[in-house]
């Protein structure tokens, strides 16, 4: 009865956190907000319904040790993914929310030769003797 219990808890928990991620590449107003959207809210309602497989499978260690790789595997590459795909879409041209308040990206990217320069060093990280 409780297994059963902490089961639909955490699969309910975790589609509801789906729903979520679904909600927010819809209403969100550009691509790298959609992208922070769906690898959080995506990667946990995905976790949550992992785990709520593993209590109600708990008998069977090898579902079990499958639902983990599940979630190291999602936990992962999620924001890996996100990451990739938003750059991309960045470098592509694809335009930022006119709202955005600093793009950092921009005074360091070459639109000649498409390449991504390092940081600025701050006068923090210079050496004094």
């Amino acid at each position: 009865m409780m297994t059963e219990l902490i089961t639909s808890f955490l699969l309910l928990l975790g589609a509801f956190l789906m729903l979520l991620s679904g909600i927010g590449i819809m209403r969100m107003p550009d691509l790298l907000t959609r992208m922070h959207a769906t690898s959080k809210a995506g990667a946990l309602g995905i976790g949550l319904m992992a785990c709520g497989y593993m209590v109600f499978y708990s008998a069977e260690t090898s579902l079990v040790v499958r639902a983990l790789a599940i979630i190291v595997f999602v936990i992962v590459t999620a924001p890996i993914a996100a990451h990739v795909l938003g750059r991309a879409g960045y470098f592509v041209g694809i335009e930022l929310w006119d709202r955005t308040v600093k793009d950092v990206i921009k005074e360091r990217y070459d639109l000649k030769t498409r390449r991504l320069g390092s940081a600025p060093k701050s006068r923090d990280d210079e050496e004094t003797y």
